[in-house]
């Protein structure tokens, strides 16, 4: 069954979470798991972003997130928002395009 994680938060400093992003990313290459992602930004409350993960199971993207990669960019994260964020964790029950 598909997994998706979706991060919520908070950062006064959106342009070095991107850059943290695009350099774990480039990190990455070949290694992860994640099948998609998709990052936002709240176009009427800019310090509020949401980040889309998306894998092909629960178990993918727990693999994942036990790698020493994902951890290294978990911690750096975290020292750019405001706050903790909040994880959703949602199995798809139904995946339509149209």
């Amino acid at each position: 069954m598909a997994f998706i994680q979706i991060i919520e938060g908070r950062t006064s400093r959106f342009d070095e979470m991107q850059a943290l992003t695009e350099e774990f990313r480039e990190r990455s290459e070949g290694a992860s798991t994640v099948r998609r992602g998709i990052e936002t930004r709240d176009r009427d409350d800019p310090n509020r972003f949401m980040v889309l993960v998306f894998f092909d199971s629960y178990e993918s993207a727990m693999e994942n997130s036990n790698r020493p990669e994902t951890d290294e960019f978990s911690q750096k994260m975290m020292e750019l928002v405001d706050g903790p964020p909040t994880f959703h964790n949602l199995d798809v029950l139904k995946d339509e395009t149209s």
